[in-house]
């Protein structure tokens, strides 16, 4: 078998986007935006590996963008507070949850069709 066949795409990979599009929301409203860290990488990274879940693309991007952004501000500023979730401006923990939310309805209706 040639190395450069398409290898079928798991649908375990499909199942950890939609968890980790729950799970961003979810961890950033109960204070804990640091851990939020890990499904935002699982979430990202499964989405561009996924052909099939190309539609995607601009609402993972999204996501990651304005999570890293959080925490780049987070990290170089002055007066940064203990965790991110206190530094973390509401307004952008609104968006960044909104846009998590989106993506996981997103898939929902691409699965439907």
């Amino acid at each position: 078998m040639s190395t450069l066949t398409a290898q079928p795409v798991r649908p375990a990979r499909a199942r950890s986007v939609v968890v980790s599009a729950w799970a961003v929301p979810v961890l950033i409203v109960g204070q804990f935006a640091m851990v939020a860290v890990a499904p935002v990488v699982v979430l990202t990274v499964a989405v561009f590996r996924d052909a099939r879940l190309r539609a995607l693309r601009w609402w993972a991007a999204a996501v990651a963008g304005l999570y890293a952004g959080g925490l780049v501000a987070w990290a170089i500023g002055p007066d940064r507070a203990p965790s991110l979730s206190k530094d973390l401006h509401p307004a952008l923990a609104t968006l960044i949850s909104v846009a998590a939310v989106a993506l996981a309805v997103r898939y929902h209706r691409l699965q439907r069709r």
